[in-house]
């Protein structure tokens, strides 16, 4: 391994200087947040059209970033590289969509050569710059200042504390019109179908339940010892459920309530199930999502909860070992 030209804590010094640096231009991030700011909010809001974000190098690097977490939150939203729309891309580019343009010096020869095409259609331009004479920046009809004391470079160069607030000020304005259009957990299901909280939010009780050998039901005729057996037979659920001759729920007995019978002593074995079951039990439809599947779990504080069908019939058993992920999902809220 070849020899470090800087000891371990001097290496430790630049990096924590490096992100203290960034750290001041988050903070210098909140004066974005002006007059300007709300007005770029309302005209997004209001648009019919897409936000077409432009950027060349690393701002077009944030600026990818800053359009696919538009479009991710419910602000139809793509990039373009403002090289390509010289030669060809701005027919992608249709009436009613805003311009949100950034670049840190707002100086940028390819974007500026575009405004005044841009101008022509009668397009709304919002550039994001740290200069508010820049020529961008006056250009443009909304301009938002990023502020920043210094690069994190230490020439003072290198794009670094001027990109992260720059992305910074952009997820301020996503998430503003997230609120604004009042987009909810099962939009963003809707919108990221193949992530987890996608797949999450859109399975059903149905998908998770257990059903067939691992549902555990009885007859109205049997005991408690027929209902101990099967629930000991079909895993460690703790439950089951009591059915009439067609199938559907007539009451639901858990070890819970075993114990409870035990402790005041009596003889409960050879007892008729109907005599000490819940009657009338909370349950789930099949076709419930598995997400209010879990906030009933949540509230009532069961363990389990019978599935029935639309006929009433039982068709399965949902454990809070099959909602965890939901429930995990719940209490982050």
């Amino acid at each position: 391994m070849a020899k470090l030209e800087y000891s371990p804590a001097e290496i430790k010094r630049i990096a924590r200087h490096v992100l203290d640096v960034e750290h001041t231009a988050l903070e210098l991030s909140r004066k974005s947040i002006d007059d300007n700011f709300l007005k770029a909010v309302d005209v997004i809001a209001h648009t019919k059209g897409r936000v077409v974000v432009l950027g060349i190098g690393k701002s077009g690097i944030i600026g990818r970033k800053i359009s696919a977490t538009l479009a991710s939150t419910g602000t139809p939203s793509f990039f373009v590289h403002p090289v390509e729309a010289l030669h060809g891309d701005l027919g992608m580019i249709t009436p009613g969509d805003v311009i949100l343009a950034i670049s840190f010096s707002g100086q940028t020869e390819e974007i500026n050569k575009i405004l005044p095409s841009l101008e022509r259609r009668k397009l709304t331009v919002i550039s994001m710059t740290g200069h508010d004479k820049s020529k961008l920046a006056l250009m443009s009809d909304i301009h938002i200042t990023v502020y920043i004391e210094r690069e994190a470079c230490p020439y003072n160069l290198a794009p670094t504390a001027s990109t992260t607030a720059t992305l910074a000020v952009g997820d301020a304005l996503a998430i503003c019109l997230m609120k604004i259009k009042h987009f909810e957990k099962r939009d963003f299901a809707v919108f990221h179908p193949g992530g987890s909280l996608g797949k999450l939010l859109t399975q059903q009780v149905k998908d998770l339940m257990r059903k067939g050998k691992n549902n555990p039901t009885v007859r109205e005729s049997a005991t408690v010892q027929d209902a101990l057996f099967v629930m000991t037979q079909t895993g460690a659920v703790g439950a089951t459920s009591v059915v009439d001759k067609k199938g559907r729920l007539l009451g639901y007995f858990t070890d819970g309530d075993l114990r409870r019978l035990l402790q005041k002593g009596t003889d409960v074995l050879h007892k008729n199930i109907t005599e000490v079951m819940t009657k009338n039990p909370y349950h789930l439809t099949d076709t419930l999502p598995a997400i209010e599947a879990a906030k009933m779990i949540h509230a009532t504080h069961v363990d389990n909860l019978p599935v029935l069908d639309k006929t009433g019939k039982v068709v399965g058993i949902i454990d809070e070992k099959d909602l965890i992920e939901f429930l995990a999902l719940l209490d982050k809220k």
